[in-house]
């Protein structure tokens, strides 16, 4: 039995996966749960384990750029976010609207995080506010002195400073030292209840909804990773993850629908799954190749309109070719 570890955040997707009840075949899997911030800075920085999940963006560059540590990836997303929900402003900095920020000074952790990426191409294409129209600062959201995971150049007309030693995102943005941030966490500002701190999209649940039924795209965040080297040794695991991971998430889904007593502790659960049911259909966290690509190839097209990649990956060069189809009787 071959021994693989791998690190990836807490998911109910992933949890028959950690308790063993699901096992990828051949393998012994340990699960390594982490912050994802933490499995992304090992996996990216240090390429310290077998199998890890990672940020889309960043396996892109690493491709475009032969930078990092060599990954083949398998077409399961086990982080997919709509993103209008995490922009927030500071009120005195005059930003009503997504179009007020031309001109104005937006913090982000990394420039190249998924999250960003997605946002970046949300103002440009949906209101004509490209990155270079806003000046980028880059730095800790809660704390100071936080380093980028990989070195990254940007081939693009375009602002981007670290933010000074000793300071971070939010206390930048609370003292109006910064007009805007966007990330993948809400600040801490925010939820304690600043004041000045308010979200570009106040209500972004309904903005999220009219931009996905008009595109028909979920926002992918992240994809699962193996060392190149181990898959090329043992090809035949990335088939076992992809399908393990399907049934472990399979199950969650199911569990998901057995409501006699709520599986989550979310007073109005019902409506929340049954309005997810309605938008996005019955098997709304779909993986694979087919129902994601459409996701993929977006966040793509931004990466390279952004400098961030330099072209267009075809299917078979992001992912292991043996996943991407399978047998039919």
């Amino acid at each position: 039995m071959l021994q693989v570890t791998m690190a990836g955040g807490f998911y109910d997707r992933t949890r028959s996966l950690i308790d063993g009840s699901v096992r990828p075949e051949g393998l012994s899997l340990t699960y390594v749960e982490l912050p994802i911030e933490e499995v992304f800075w090992r996996l990216l920085r240090y390429g310290e384990f077998d199998v890890a999940e990672c940020s889309l963006a960043y396996h892109m560059i690493a491709r475009a750029r032969g930078i990092g540590h060599d990954y083949v990836a398998i077409p399961l997303f086990p982080s997919r976010c709509f993103r209008h929900g995490f922009v927030f402003v500071n009120r005195n900095s005059g930003i009503r609207k997504p179009e007020d920020l031309a001109g104005k000074i937006m913090g982000v952790p990394e420039y190249a995080m998924t999250a960003a990426l997605w946002l970046r191409g949300l103002f440009e294409h949906d209101y004509g506010v490209p990155p270079g129209a806003m000046r980028w600062r880059v730095g800790g959201i809660e704390e100071p002195n936080r380093a980028d995971r990989m070195e990254i150049t940007v081939d693009a007309d375009v602002e981007i400073l670290p933010i000074p030693p000793g300071k971070s995102l939010v206390g930048m943005l609370a003292a109006g030292e910064i007009d805007a941030m966007m990330g993948p966490r809400v600040p801490s500002v925010f939820r304690q209840g600043h004041p000045d701190i308010v979200r570009l999209f106040p209500n972004y649940p309904a903005d999220e909804r009219a931009w996905y039924e008009r595109t028909r795209v979920v926002p992918i965040m992240h994809t699962v990773v193996i060392r190149r080297a181990l898959y090329e040794r043992e090809p035949w695991i990335a088939m076992s993850l992809f399908k393990a991971f399907r049934e472990s998430s399979r199950r969650a889904l199911a569990h998901m629908r057995d409501v006699n007593a709520l599986p989550y502790s979310l007073p109005w659960y019902l409506p929340a799954l049954e309005e997810t049911i309605a938008v996005f259909g019955e098997d709304f966290w779909p993986e694979g190749l087919d129902a994601n690509w459409p996701s993929v190839a977006m966040l793509m097209q931004y990466a390279k309109e952004q400098g961030l990649i330099d072209r267009l990956f075809t299917p078979e060069e992001l992912f292991a070719p043996s996943t991407l189809t399978e047998f039919k009787i």
